[in-house]
């Protein structure tokens, strides 16, 4: 291997880490405020990026209507919510089941964006809202269930979410074009145009959830349900709408990652489960608590994966998984013992 070889490996590696990285904050984002190992965070990846493809060849995609579907289940559970004497929150209901469903339907079937960008905002308005949705449909009911039963509950989501997108969007794998065809040579070493954005949009995402969280009232009130969920409840933050919160930003980060990998590799309706596992790693990595050891997890598996396809490329799945043997070793001999009632 060449300095050359090397450089462009290292390249791939970034790229790649970065998609990894935003996987991995939208996995410790779910997880600090729910406690939900959100295993599906790959099926919306593989949703955005089909849904743009199906945009590209003049098609709707299949997943508006399990948006809708999605929608007016959650309304008419809220509905019996409130006819058992709950209490409701009607804003952010219609705003998850209505308003943003009805954009989404506007933008698709009577709008029909023909430019890039504007295909990109549809698919995210398409997207974001199934965050929300299955919050309430799957997970807030075992709010208070233990952390076993919620990842039972996730791994039988993504199974459903796969087996949807193979029936929405078939088996064949898609690409979708560039959102920039520069090419910029860099002291020798060609970089394209749309490697650059994937940084680029993924250092702007990391930079606004840092924004978020220090600077709006409501990050605050995510990191409060992250660090104590009774206490945050006793204050008087509501945990449930923390929840709608968490998991539409990770919806969000899901179909920006789905728009961003798109171009760059053909996408199958089961992609996002190899892409959501190595978020995984690299949010293990970080303890599933710290975003920039996330961060600096994703970079590292992105880096191993690349040039491990250069030395074994038969085993660089193989390599990348078994990174995450020492890591769970080296935190349980540095952790205590605590157990889920704690």
């Amino acid at each position: 291997m060449d300095w050359q070889i090397a450089l462009f490996l290292a390249q791939d590696g970034i790229v790649n880490g970065a998609i990894y990285a935003l996987m991995a904050l939208a996995l410790v984002l779910v997880f600090s405020v729910t406690r939900v190992i959100f295993v599906p965070q790959g099926e919306l990846v593989a949703y955005a990026a089909l849904a743009m493809a199906a945009l590209q060849a003049g098609a709707t995609p299949g997943i508006l209507w399990l948006l809708l579907a999605m929608a007016a289940a959650v309304l008419a559970l809220e509905l019996w919510r409130q006819r058992r004497g709950a209490t409701v929150d009607w804003w952010s209901t219609l705003l998850w089941c209505v308003a943003l469903p009805g954009l989404a339907a506007l933008a698709l079937l009577v709008w029909r964006p023909a430019s890039l960008l504007g295909q990109a905002l549809a698919v995210l308005l398409l997207v974001t809202p199934l965050g929300p949705l299955t919050y309430r449909l799957a997970f807030r009911p075992l709010a208070h269930a233990t952390v076993l039963v919620l990842l039972i509950v996730a791994v039988a989501l993504h199974g459903v979410l796969m087996g949807l997108g193979l029936w929405f969007f078939g088996a064949e794998g898609a690409r979708t074009p560039p959102f920039s065809e520069a090419r910029l040579d860099l002291g020798g070493l060609p970089v394209g145009g749309q490697a650059l954005v994937v940084i680029g949009v993924t250092v702007a995402l990391v930079l606004a959830m840092f924004a978020f969280f220090e600077r709006t009232l409501l990050g605050k009130a995510l990191r409060a349900t992250a660090i104590n969920r009774v206490g945050a409840r006793l204050m008087g933050i509501p945990t449930e709408l923390s929840g709608d919160l968490s998991f539409a930003l990770a919806a969000l980060i899901g179909a920006v990652s789905g728009l961003l990998i798109a171009p760059i590799t053909t996408v199958y309706y089961d992609t996002g489960f190899l892409v959501g596992l190595k978020g995984f790693v690299a949010a293990i990595i970080g303890g599933l608590a710290s975003y920039p050891l996330a961060l600096l997890g994703a970079l590292l598996v992105g880096q191993l994966e690349a040039f491990a396809s250069f030395w074994a490329s038969a085993f660089k799945e193989v390599l990348v998984f078994t990174l995450i043997i020492p890591v769970l070793l080296w935190r349980s001999l540095r952790s205590h013992h605590v157990e889920d009632e704690e």
